[in-house]
């Protein structure tokens, strides 16, 4: 049977850009290599996978579902818990955290502090706090993230955060979604908390030089994705794979790890712009040799449709055609080329537009362009997101 050579491009699907001559990023980019994949092999669309409750897919929850986790989520933080190397102690809350800007009256002015990345005296300064009981640990994660740990008794990971997720909106009380004792304690100790890091992180020494020079401070952190941690069935004990993942971001190595795959380190593996794509590539081609299931997450497409920059986008779209080229002559392998989601550079976040996919080594349809449009001729059809690894496997005994 053939070994599995999983990408995911975070965010690659797109809207028509007025600018590009209402095309996307994909479709006006020089693509040689992934439009070779694309006519040799098979394409179409995901339906992205979305909780109840939600109305655009979120990165954690589309990942559940790729792999066919969606029935054991556990909530963003373990994930991006585990992916920054924090062993998590039964009873634990962990949460996503961005460093973000804010005013004198707590209205945002940028959510991640111009991106931000030397962090790590703003996180020292905060970790090892403790408010009534509960003990606070924060980890530093890639960019302007990081990782809060709540640790004590009767906590409950039925909270919200604080981030309206918006610029100009008001960082919010952290409020409960149950109407239990210990989701009432855990709200009232993390707004504490939160209260805290603003006055520190407003009078720290590293946020008044950065005043200094023009730039903006890192003064408020905010808060989502709380969870608690429990062991899911392992990737090996669901599908009889050995699986590793070659990432950047914690989020990506987090969910890989709590269900069971093994992290390659790959240098100059940012989950940034600048990050070694040719090192990533290469490391998942070779890992082939030890593995049955690769899983390779390249996330910069994601961040410049955040940012709106689609010449950003379309540029970075080529970079990762060209080192793409590596993987072209692989034998016995069934290479997946798709997206967790959609993130249009006219939205700036994501959406729930269908995602383009390909898959080499498996039949063709003789498509010329990788391109959303193109993907909608293509073979695959439609393919709902949590239902695309039991369809991979049966390409992969074809």
């Amino acid at each position: 049977m053939k070994k599995i050579l999983f990408f995911i491009f975070d965010g690659l699907g797109d809207l028509p850009v007025p600018e590009l001559g209402n095309k996307t990023p994909l479709e006006v980019a020089y693509t040689q290599n992934l439009d070779y994949l694309v006519e040799k092999g098979v394409c179409g669309l995901i339906t992205p996978f979305l909780f109840p409750k939600e109305k655009t897919p979120t990165s954690e929850g589309a990942h559940i579902a790729l792999f066919g986790y969606k029935d054991c989520f556990l909530g963003r933080g373990p994930y991006e818990a585990a992916g920054v190397g924090i062993k998590m102690k039964s009873g634990d809350i962990a949460m996503r955290v961005n460093f973000a800007t804010i005013d004198s009256n707590s209205k945002i002015i940028d959510r991640r502090a111009n991106r931000i990345e030397k962090t790590q005296l703003l996180v020292k300064a905060l970790s090892g706090t403790t408010i009534d009981g509960v003990q606070f640990f924060l980890k530093k994660s890639f960019g302007h993230r990081a990782v809060l740990i709540l640790r004590g008794e009767n906590l409950s990971s039925k909270i919200s955060g604080n981030d309206p997720h918006k610029v100009g909106g008001k960082t919010e009380k952290v409020a409960v979604l149950d109407k239990s004792k210990q989701s009432r304690f855990t709200a009232g100790v993390l707004n504490k908390f939160l209260i805290k890091a603003h006055q520190v992180l407003e009078y720290h020494p590293l946020n008044k030089k950065r005043q200094k020079q023009g730039l903006l401070v890192a003064n408020s952190i905010l808060v989502r994705g709380a969870g608690k941690f429990k062991e899911p069935q392992s990737f090996k004990q669901r599908y009889n794979l050995n699986a590793v993942c070659v990432a950047g971001g914690g989020l990506y190595k987090g969910v890989a790890k709590i269900i069971g795959m093994d992290l390659i380190k790959v240098k100059g593996a940012t989950g940034m712009v600048n990050t070694n794509l040719k090192a990533k590539i290469l490391t998942a081609k070779n890992a082939l040799k030890k593995y049955d299931f690769v899983f390779c997450h390249i996330k910069a497409t994601d961040t410049l449709g955040h940012d709106g920059n689609f010449i950003g986008k379309r540029d970075f779209i080529e970079k990762i055609d060209k080192n793409i080229k590596f993987i072209l002559n692989l034998k016995n392998t069934l290479v997946v080329i798709t997206a967790d989601h959609c993130t249009p550079c006219v939205l700036k976040d994501h959406s729930n537009d269908l995602i383009p996919i390909l898959v080499y080594g498996n039949a063709k349809n003789h498509i010329s362009k990788f391109s959303e449009k193109q993907c909608k001729k293509g073979k695959l059809g439609k393919i709902k997101q949590e239902n695309l690894m039991s369809q991979i496997l049966k390409m992969r005994t074809k």
